[in-house]
């Protein structure tokens, strides 16, 4: 059985009569309660690239988190929302000098590097900041690894906030990334295993690194898998995990250490959907003159489904309850090739009556729906958002 939507975001999906991002401000509030729940004592850093939505923000600054932010114009959107500075760092290991001054003026003190060249450059334009140092990991297990852009190796991380304490900065502590979706508990523990061997090393060179950054990774539960059924990511084996590994850490550093983590798509992305409806289904035939049916929704890859070529989003088609379905492509309305996806198993099932205009419902996709639209590809505009609970007009 597929993910149903939450009762506030059925109401608000139903209410919509045009295509819209819909998000649902008091199931994000009660996902960051239970995360802190999880992993007590941690702080929350919302990785705001995930949903940059004020009403988003302003909900989980009003809950006690901050964002980790990854240029300039993120920082002033935080602060609007009331995010303070101090509840901020700037977790982009690629920044400019200019960049880098501009968050400084902002009031941030607590910057992520990976290298002795940004090092200095923080030097320079961000004098006496807290510095911590992203370490590389392999990325197995996640739908996006991230392990070659950021990071450096464990031996690396002493050399640079070594580096940073000769050049006047606070080496302040590590990172770590597992990867966006990440699906396995062994990611994680891997992960803390290294950070556990960057503390014992820094302490040899007189580094008493106090912060440890969990960083991103946590999965979002309401996803499909290639086959169209639910995904089950082991949220409590990983919780264990992190929590062991805390422990570890603590025994490790001798003392008090600070705990961060940056969830972004863990938070939001159940808790947002988007209203779209139906250009048309049609029967083709492929090259090889294969029949195959199509799909095509009114919004797709470039207006809020970005990441529908490596993850599938549950639909849902209101007017038909039941009925015959049919195994159908699943693509959205522009002129692009990549603009598609189909379950690699049995393609989508899709009600066989669907005609042009009725509504769909495309559920978890409350991260990256807002934040990786175009401008207008094609001429088909951006989809605005509308937001339920939280205080907010409904």
């Amino acid at each position: 059985m597929s993910p149903a939507p939450t009762a506030p975001l059925a109401a608000a999906l139903a209410a919509a009569d045009t295509d819209r991002i819909v998000l649902d401000l008091d199931g994000i509030a009660r996902r960051h309660r239970a995360l802190r729940r999880e992993l007590p004592g941690v702080r929350v850093r919302f990785a705001m690239k995930a949903c940059p939505v004020d009403e988003v923000i302003a909900t989980l600054a009003r809950e006690g988190a901050g964002v980790d932010a990854a240029s300039p114009a993120e920082i002033r959107q935080a602060l609007r929302a009331g995010v303070p500075a101090a509840r901020t760092h700037y977790g982009n290991t690629v920044k400019s000098d200019r960049d880098i001054a501009a968050a400084h003026r902002l009031g941030v003190r607590l910057f992520a590097t990976d290298s002795a060249e940004d090092v200095a450059a923080l030097a320079v334009h961000a004098p006496g900041a807290r510095v911590f140092c992203r370490v590389a990991t392999g990325g197995e297990g996640a739908l996006w690894g991230l392990s070659h852009k950021f990071g450096c190796p464990p031996a690396e991380a002493v050399r640079v906030l070594a580096r940073a304490r000769d050049l006047g900065l606070v080496p302040a502590g590590l990172s770590v990334h597992v990867g966006s979706q990440q699906m396995t508990a062994e990611a994680w523990r891997s992960a803390l295993d290294d950070l556990g061997g960057v503390l014992r090393a820094l302490d040899r060179r007189g580094i008493r690194a106090g912060l440890v950054n969990l960083g991103g990774g946590l999965p979002a539960t309401g996803y499909l898998d290639r086959r169209g059924d639910p995904l089950d990511p082991p949220l409590d084996k990983i919780f264990a995990v992190i929590r062991e590994g805390m422990a570890d850490l603590r025994r490790i550093h001798g003392g008090p250490l600070e705990f961060l983590v940056e969830p972004g798509r863990h938070l939001v992305a159940d808790h947002g959907a988007v209203r779209a409806h139906v250009a048309r289904l049609a029967r083709r035939r492929d090259p090889d003159g294969t029949p195959r049916h199509w799909l095509y929704l009114s919004c797709g890859k470039f207006n809020g489904l970005y990441e529908m070529d490596a993850l599938q989003y549950p639909l849902v088609f209101p007017g038909h309850p039941g009925g015959p379905r049919v195994p159908a492509v699943v693509a959205g309305p522009t002129c692009d090739s990549d603009d598609a996806y189909a379950h690699r198993e049995g393609l989508v099932q899709v009600p066989a009556a669907l005609a042009s205009g009725d509504p769909v419902w495309v559920l978890s996709c409350g991260a990256y729906s807002t934040s990786y639209m175009t401008r207008g590809f094609n001429g088909i505009a951006p989809l605005p958002y509308t937001v339920t609970g939280g205080g907010a007009d409904e």
